[in-house]
């Protein structure tokens, strides 16, 4: 089982953490091409606020993943 949060490019608009650079953040299009070999129970794109200490706090653009083996 795989168990992925992270930020998408929009994170860059919101400047409350995450890389400061585009290809180092998720979208769903690269997650489906890097897990292809994995069933994906849940993919997801959301904006919330989160508040981990001063380098991550605020409204946040974030995917979750939940994959697993197949078979």
């Amino acid at each position: 089982m795989l168990l992925l949060q992270g930020y998408r490019p929009k994170q860059l608009e919101y400047k409350t953490g995450g890389p400061p650079i585009a290809e180092n953040l998720y979208t769903e299009e690269l997650l489906r091409a890097a897990f292809a070999d994995l069933e994906i129970v849940e993919l997801a794109s959301h904006d919330d606020p989160i508040h981990e200490g001063r380098g991550h706090d605020g409204m946040s653009a974030l995917i979750d993943l939940v994959a697993r083996k197949s078979g």
